[in-house]
C-alpha cells in the first residue's frame, strides 16, 4: 500500500519544524522505498507448485501487513523524527490509507483508515517529547489543511470524531501497560539504556498483540547505538546482525533498514572524510548536506572523533571517553565453555554494600575465560530514588548471598587468589582472609592510581591481543561499556598517561562494578600465573 501512502502523505501534509516548515512534501526515491517496504501486504492469491505445475490458490493472510517492527537507523540530520511523523499522521487520520479494505480488479490493495486508533510517540525523557516525533506530527497539523480534522493539544492530538488519540509519551513502563496500541513510534532509541525505558519499550511491544485485528506495529528511529551502551536501539542492530550473519534465520515480520560509511575510507584525508559522509548520507541526503560543515567536527581540538563517527557516518563507534572497546570485546564470547570442578581460578570482587551494587567475577587461568559469579545491584523500583526520608534505611547488599557465592567458589574450584576492592567491605574480606587463607584472600585498592593503570593497560592489551575470553554475559559487557577514562597526573614509561575508571558521572545509573572485579580478577590471574600458581595441588578440592 506504499504508493497510496505516499500519495497521501505528499497530498496533505508539509514539512515540519525547520526551515522547510510548511512547504509541501516531495518525497525522494529512498523515501518511498522505505514507506512501500513499510506497508507491503501479503498478496490476494499465494503461488505454488505442485507435480511440477504452478498453482495458484487463495492466500490465508490476503491483504495483511508484513512487517509488525520496522526500524530506520540513519546518520544524524536525516529528519528521521519527522518521516515518523508523517507516517504518524497517517496512522491517526480517518482517510489515511494505511490498512487493507481489499483487493481492485488488478489484484492491488485498496487502503482505509485505522478504526479508534491508539498511538504512543514515545521519547526517552519528558522534556524531549516537544523536540521529537510528537512534537513534529504537532507542528505539521498545525501548518497543513488535515489538521482541522484534529482537537491538538500539546501532549495530544484527538480526532475530532473522537475516534482516535495520539499523544507524547516519556519512557514510562506502568503508563503503557495495558495501552490498546494500533502504532507507536520510539524515536532516538540509541539513548534508551535506563531499565524503566527498557521496560518501556518491551511492554510497548507486548501491547501489540491485544488488537490483532488492527494490525499494530511499530517504528524505530534510531542513530548507530554506542557499543556496549546497552540500549533499545543496540539490541535491535545487534538482532539484525544477527539475521544478517546466520542466512537461515529468519524474521519475516521484522523490517530493519541501516546506512553507515564503509570502513575504506581514509578519514585522515579530506576526500576520504569527504567520501565518508556523502556514502553515510545516501544520494539524497547528501545533495543538501553542508560536507564541510560536517568534516569540521572531525578536525580540530573542539571536535570528539569518535563521535562524530558514530553520528555522521552512522557507525557503531566506542566513545572516545570510554574506557574499553565493546567491539573487541564481544567477538571474545565463547557461551559453550565449561570450568570444570577444581580447576584453579581467580576471584575479583567490587562494589559498595549501600544503595549501590556489588560484583564477583571469576577467571580460569588455563584459559583466561571470564564468567559473572554474581551481581548484587539495587532494585530498579528504588534506583530513581535520590533521597530517602531520615527514617528510611539505605538498600543493603545481601550479604548473606554474597558470602555463600563466594564460598560456593572457594568449595567448587581452587581459588589461587581473590582481589577485593575493600571499601565498606572490611571486615568479611577479613572474615574471607581468615576462612580462606590471607595469602589467597587480598585487599586490592582500585584507588591506588599506578597499580590499577597499569592492571587497566593490561586488560585493555588482552583485550585487543584475543587473550580473554568470556561467557558473553551482557552485563559484563554494559559494565565495560559504560566504564569511562578518568585521567591522572602520572604516566607511564613511555610518557603515555595513566588513567583509572570511573562512572559517566557520579549520579549515573549506569554501573561499571563488573568491570572493576574483572580487571581484578584478571590481574590477580596473571599474578598466580607468575607465582608459580596456575597448577592445583592434588589434595586441593575434595568431592564426594
Amino acid at each position: 500500500m506504499g504508493p497510496q501512502v505516499c500519495d497521501f502523505i505528499e497530498a496533505h501534509l508539509c514539512y515540519g519544524p525547520g526551515d522547510l516548515l510548511g512547504k509541501p512534501i516531495t518525497l525522494n526515491p529512498e523515501e518511498r522505498a522505505w514507506i512501500y517496504r513499510m506497508y507491503e501486504v501479503h498478496p490476494q492469491f499465494a503461488i505454488g507448485t505442485k507435480g511440477g505445475r504452478t498453482t495458484k490458490h487463495a492466500n490465508p493472510l490476503a491483504g495483511k501487513r508484513r512487517f509488525q517492527r520496522c526500524g530506520l537507523s540513519l546518520r544524524k540530520g536525516s529528519a528521521k523524527t519527522e518521516k515518523a511523523a508523517w507516517v504518524g499522521i497517517g496512522e491517526l487520520h480517518p482517510d489515511g490509507p494505511v490498512r487493507c479494505d481489499g483487493f481492485d480488479a488488478r489484484g492491488n490493495p485498496v487502503g482505509r483508515g485505522v478504526v479508534d486508533p491508539y498511538i504512543p510517540m514515545m521519547a526517552y525523557t519528558e522534556e524531549q517529547t516537544e523536540e521529537l516525533a510528537y512534537g513534529a506530527l504537532r507542528r505539521i497539523l498545525e501548518e497543513c489543511a488535515i489538521g482541522n480534522d484534529f482537537d491538538i493539544g500539546l501532549e495530544r492530538v484527538l480526532r475530532k470524531d473522537g475516534r482516535g488519540k495520539c499523544e507524547a509519551v516519556a519512557g514510562s513502563p506502568n503508563a503503557r501497560d495495558g495501552a490498546r496500541t494500533t502504532f507507536v513510534h520510539a524515536d532516538e532509541t540509541h539513548r534508551w539504556t535506563l531499565p524503566s525505558l527498557r521496560r518501556a519499550w518491551q511492554v510497548s511491544m507486548n501491547n501489540l498483540a491485544k488488537r490483532p485485528m488492527a494490525e499494530p506495529w511499530a517504528l524505530e528511529t534510531t542513530t548507530a547505538p554506542e557499543p556496549g551502551g546497552g540500549s533499545v536501539g543496540e539490541d535491535t542492530m545487534d538482532y539484525a546482525l544477527k539475521l544478517l550473519a546466520d542466512p537461515p534465520a529468519k524474521e519475516p515480520r521484522f523490517f530493519f533498514f541501516h546506512r553507515e560509511a564503509g570502513t575504506h575510507h581514509d578519514l585522515d584525508s579530506d576526500d576520504g572524510l569527504r567520501d565518508a559522509i556523502l556514502e553515510a548520507s545516501g544520494p539524497y541526503i547528501g545533495q543538501w548536506t553542508d560536507v564541510d560543515a560536517v568534516a569540521a567536527m572531525f578536525r580540530g581540538d573542539h571536535g570528539d572523533r569518535a563521535y562524530a563517527e558514530r553520528v555522521w557516518l552512522n557507525r557503531r563507534v566506542q566513545a572516545s571517553e570510554r574506557a574499553f572497546d565493546v567491539l573487541q570485546w564481544e567477538p571474545l564470547a565463547d557461551p559453550t565453555h565449561t570450568v570444570p570442578e577444581g580447576t584453579v581460578i581467580t576471584l575479583g570482587f567490587d562494589g559498595s554494600r549501600f544503595d549501590d551494587s556489588t560484583a564477583l567475577v571469576a577467571t580460569e587461568c588455563a584459559t583466561r575465560f571470564q564468567w559473572v559469579v554474581g551481581l548484587w545491584e539495587k532494585p530498579a523500583s528504588q534506583q530513581s530514588k535520590t533521597q530517602r526520608s531520615e527514617t528510611e534505611q539505605a538498600w543493603e547488599v545481601p550479604v548473606e548471598e554474597v558470602d555463600a557465592a563466594v564460598d560456593a567458589m572457594f568449595s567448587r574450584y581452587h581459588v589461587a587468589r581473590m582481589y577485593c576492592d575493600p571499601p565498606k567491605w572490611e571486615s568479611w574480606i577479613s572474615t574471607w582472609a581468615g576462612r580462606y587463607g590471607d595469602t589467597r584472600v587480598v585487599e586490592w585498592w582500585t584507588t591506588r592510581v599506578k597499580p590499577m593503570g597499569f592492571a587497566i593497560r593490561a586488560f585493555r592489551s588482552d583485550i585487543k591481543a584475543g587473550e580473554l575470553r568470556h561467557s558473553g554475559d551482557r552485563r559484563l559487557t554494559s559494565h565495560l561499556g559504560n566504564a569511562c577514562r578518568k585521567y591522572t597526573k602520572l604516566v607511564d614509561d613511555d610518557e603515555q598517561p595513566l588513567w583509572i575508571l570511573r562512572k559517566e558521572r557520579p549520579d549515573s545509573p549506569h554501573k561499571i562494578d563488573l568491570a572493576m572485579a574483572a580487571i581484578l580478577a584478571a590481574e590477580a590471574c596473571r599474578d598466580a600465573i607468575a607465582a608459580g600458581e596456575a597448577e592445583a595441588p592434588a589434595y586441593a578440592v575434595h568431592f564426594l
